[in-house]
């Protein structure tokens, strides 16, 4: 079924916000219900109960008004899961939980036939081994992103390794390294241990470690206004490397040696920037929105994030960015910030910016703007 052609019997009585239960589904349905829409998650067996009993909608409280129980998350891409979500006139918003469980981005182009908000073609940029990706995309809008190596024999200063981890593929097994030997070391040590595999370890990326500040920029860029939003800013907690850093230095090398040390994300805090460098970070994200309408036509259609550090001058403080999540983020708690309220007046989260965007384009006929 075209997906355009679906969009003319959208009206604002019957379109609903549907999302898969994880991530931030929570954020999209709050979003939606505070502009009156109609919200629906799709769960997994077992992963339901937040939904179903704790978040459901009951008068002026909670914020899930229905859901989907599928066996699996990749249930979702069976014809009857696609042509339910059809019929209920369902507005889906992709994040990283749904890129992850689906985990086959030409279906999700060409086979989940369900209205999305945003470039679904856009969402794939995220992995590094396809192209075009994310670097190609920093590159042409000429941001500035941390030396890399090809072959590690030519590490000449501390590096990250990141590698996909064996047992979660979409997790990540970072290790420092300072050079080749380093580097040969802990491959020999990780492999012996099955962190990860010799095809994983091949196609993994060796940067140079960017001592700084790491913040997350959270933007949201409107095609129906052709103007650029920072909605916020956050940084993320990260476990067990939060701990580990925690400990006193003389204990670091042995327990470094014992453990696995992991950047897995557990948590995000709000943080703001100073405003001397707002229009560097403006600048940054225009440039962003230009070059992936050229990569990944029709380009950045709502939230996207640049994930960055900024690191100290002379001449001043310059930002490198580290990772894009071309979708909506993961932090809730941006609207913590005041970047939004400096906009609207009033805090306004990442799924109620979407949801405006939505309301907009149907009320304007707009909707293809917006959905691909």
């Amino acid at each position: 079924m075209n997906i355009q052609a679906q969009l003319k019997d959208f009206d604002f009585s019957n379109t609903t916000i549907g999302v898969l239960g994880s991530h931030s589904a929570l954020d999209v349905c709050l979003g939606a219900k505070l502009e009156e829409l109609k919200t629906l998650v799709i769960t997994q067996k077992g992963r339901n109960k937040v939904y179903d009993d704790y978040y459901k909608t009951e008068g002026n409280s909670g914020c899930v008004d229905d859901t989907i129980q599928l066996e699996s998350f990749s249930d979702l891409l069976h014809q009857r899961t696609i042509e339910k979500l059809i019929g209920d006139h369902v507005i889906f918003i992709p994040h990283r939980s749904f890129e992850v469980y689906i985990n086959d981005y030409e279906k999700i182009e060409k086979e989940f036939n369900v209205p999305m908000f945003g470039n679904r073609y856009l969402l794939k940029v995220e992995e590094r081994g396809i192209k075009p990706n994310q670097y190609d995309l920093l590159e042409l809008a000429k941001i500035r992103i941390p030396v890399q190596f090809k072959n590690p024999k030519d590490i000449d200063r501390l590096c990250l390794v990141k590698v996909l981890e064996k047992e979660r593929g979409f997790e990540r097994a970072f290790f420092v390294a300072q050079n080749y030997a380093d580097y040969a070391e802990q491959v020999e040590i990780k492999l012996k241990n099955k962190v990860f595999t010799e095809d994983q370890l091949k196609h993994s990326i060796i940067e140079e470690y960017i001592l700084g500040v790491h913040v997350n920029f959270n933007f949201f860029y409107s095609p129906l206004t052709e103007k650029l939003e920072l909605l916020g800013c956050d940084t993320r907690r990260q476990t067990n490397i939060e701990g580990y850093t925690k400990l006193p230095a003389v204990y670091q090398k042995d327990v470094g040696n014992k453990i696995q040390i992991q950047y897995e994300e557990a948590g995000h805090m709000a943080v703001t920037v100073l405003e001397s460098i707002l229009t560097q970070i403006f600048e940054m994200g225009e440039r962003f929105v230009k070059a992936s309408k050229e990569l990944v036509a029709p380009g950045v259609i709502g939230p996207f994030a640049l994930q960055s550090i900024i690191v100290p001058g002379p001449p001043k403080k310059d930002i490198v960015v580290v990772d894009v999540s071309p979708r909506m983020p993961g932090s809730p708690g941006i609207m913590a910030t005041p970047y939004s309220s400096y906009l609207y007046r009033k805090p306004i989260s990442v799924g109620r910016r979407i949801a405006i965007e939505i309301k907009r384009a149907i009320k304007e006929g707009a909707l293809d703007k917006i959905i691909t």
